[in-house]
């Protein structure tokens, strides 16, 4: 199961065949990050109808890693959400736990996503209103005590005409990158957005992709970003990948 990064993510679907909008619930989930320290195992997210509606919501967690440079979640048993679904009256809010049932020590930095999805209103749909589907999808780490900070090695690949910003973290903690940008020797710039563009997790390698129209197949360049850890600014070799 693939996931865009980690900021909170906020997914909003139309369910077809309807032309009349509903006033669905309201669902909102804090905090945004959930990141627990050993011996911590356990922590809170709180959810909130703010609508007036009753709704219902599910909640999930997977495992969080990355995969050829890609983000992957697979299901897991080490962490757990209690309840797995909570009903929520209009105005109403409800406390769920977070836990790792693992008895495995945590090793470096462990990371999940907890996925929280409101539920269709079966009865909306019968009279042919829409709902408003919301998806949260909320970073969870664990981390040992002694966890290493992160330390990124930045690298770029020209292949063909897109251009690969790869990022090593040879850390335990991840780097949350926001605002990456890229400029060649000759002013060319290449932006991926001024917001949250990714995690480069522990001890693991992300890559960011995007058109390379007019960007230098060789020599080097800058990558300036924002992380949770201060500015980065590096430059990396444009190599040619074949």
């Amino acid at each position: 199961m693939q996931s865009p990064a980690a900021k909170v993510l906020l997914t909003v679907a139309l369910l077809l065949g309807a032309y009349t909008a509903a006033q669905a619930g309201s669902l909102q989930v804090e905090p945004v990050l959930v990141d627990v320290t050993a011996p911590g195992a356990a922590s809170t997210v709180t959810l909130r109808n703010q609508g007036t509606t009753p709704i219902d919501a599910q909640i999930r967690v997977f495992r969080w890693s990355l995969v050829n440079g890609e983000e992957k979640l697979e299901p897991t048993d080490d962490v757990v959400a209690s309840p797995p679904a909570v009903s929520l009256a209009p105005k109403a809010e409800y406390i769920a736990r977070i836990v790792r049932v693992s008895k495995r020590p945590v090793s470096g930095e462990e990371s999940y996503r907890l996925l929280v999805d409101q539920l269709p209103d079966l009865s909306q749909q019968k009279n042919g209103m829409v709902n408003l589907l919301v998806r949260y999808s909320i970073p969870v780490f664990f981390g040992a005590a002694d966890k290493k900070s992160p330390t990124v090695a930045w690298s770029l690949a020209r292949s063909g005409d897109k251009v690969t910003v790869i990022a090593h973290n040879g850390g335990d903690r991840r780097l949350r990158v926001s605002a990456l940008n890229l400029r060649d020797a000759n002013g060319k710039t290449i932006s991926f957005g001024s917001g949250l563009a990714g995690y480069a997790l522990g001890q693991s390698t992300k890559r960011w992709t995007s058109s390379a129209r007019g960007f230098a197949a060789n020599g080097s360049a800058t990558i300036s970003a924002q992380s949770d850890g201060g500015p980065i600014q590096a430059v990396a070799s444009v190599t040619t990948e074949r």
